[in-house]
């Protein structure tokens, strides 16, 4: 298989990875395993009777929920196949005279970082800051193996389009506006703060006096036996979500911006599809999220919004390559 084929593997497993890890996180099996890597001393679900019995030893108070404990293992042997695929992306690089290294090393690290910080997901049960780093750390993968497969694969505009070159900065600002929603997404859905306004466009009642800044975005939440359903009032998530609608609206502002100067004035073909694909996902993503909250937060209209906030990402990521690159 070609270096290029292997991180378009790779992507893919990537998206799973951050799929899975979303509909795991939203069907509450986040502690379906309650160890790490095995799940109740196993490989797999125990499920015989002496596996059972095993379970009762060493894991008292504890029930095993198979289907619970099968979306959590699911989601680690996903997540295990994407380490190897980045240990063989590492030593193709390391072999080519042409490919670059610095940048397939630092996603090997980065993703030695990711399979602890999904150990401390489970260890330190659904701690909030823990779980959106984990979050962060799998959309930070999937850019990174996004400009490698960009960088190997010669991908250029050719004669360039020098006209788009005075957007760079925006486009760099889009990026980094859409990292900080992404971050207050997984901040909201960690704290279960998604349904905290059921309101449309604004939150219920006398929202603005209720800020709850401090509590809300406070990475220490104090000593509990579990995270799970989160632990802070009403009002701290309540600002959360308050946050991350704001968020959306600056996020769908600057890259609208972006998507409307792409479409308008580029020349090359490939920068004004990647304004309509922008246009498109924008739109998409804007009608994901009012659907979470006017439909109460469905599992599968959940999982979609992330993956939408993936392929803006990949879709930003490409444009800023593109615009950035020395011709």
């Amino acid at each position: 298989m070609t270096l290029n084929n292997l991180l378009k593997l790779t992507l893919v497993f990537t998206l799973m990875v951050i799929l899975m890890g979303a509909y795991t996180r939203l069907s509450d099996a986040g502690l379906g395993c309650p160890d790490w890597p095995g799940c109740y001393g196993h490989l797999k679900v125990p499920s015989a009777e002496h596996e059972l019995a095993k379970v009762e030893t060493h894991f008292p108070g504890h029930t095993v929920e198979p289907q619970k404990a099968w979306l959590e293992m699911i989601h680690r042997y996903i997540a295990s196949t994407l380490g190897l695929l980045v240990i063989i992306i590492l030593i193709s690089c390391l072999k080519s005279r042409e490919a670059p290294r610095k940048l397939p090393l630092f996603i090997f690290v980065l993703i030695l970082f990711q399979g602890a910080l999904g150990a401390w997901t489970v260890t330190m049960k659904l701690m909030p800051v823990v779980v959106m780093s984990h979050l962060l750390g799998g959309f930070t993968l999937l850019s990174l193996l996004t400009l490698l497969y960009l960088r190997t694969s010669g991908f250029r505009i050719p004669g360039g389009d020098g006209a788009m070159r005075a957007y760079r900065g925006l486009a760099l600002l889009c990026l980094g506006v859409l990292v900080g929603q992404i971050l207050l997404g997984g901040w909201t859905s960690s704290n279960y703060a998604a349904l905290a306004c059921t309101e449309l466009p604004f939150c219920e009642g006398d929202w603005h006096s209720n800020l709850r800044l401090a509590d809300a975005f406070s990475p220490f939440q104090g000593t509990h036996p579990s995270f799970e359903f989160g632990v802070l009032d009403y009002h701290a998530r309540m600002t959360i979500h308050v946050a991350h609608r704001a968020g959306a609206m600056l996020t769908a502002v600057v890259v609208g911006l972006l998507a409307f100067r792409l479409v308008r004035s580029a020349r090359s073909r490939e920068l004004k599809k990647a304004g309509w694909v922008l246009w498109l996902l924008l739109a998409l993503q804007i009608s994901l999220g009012i659907s979470n909250v006017a439909l109460g937060l469905p599992l599968a209209i959940a999982v979609a919004h992330n993956l939408g906030a993936a392929l803006l990402l990949v879709t930003l990521v490409f444009i800023n390559y593109a615009l950035w690159r020395k011709l």
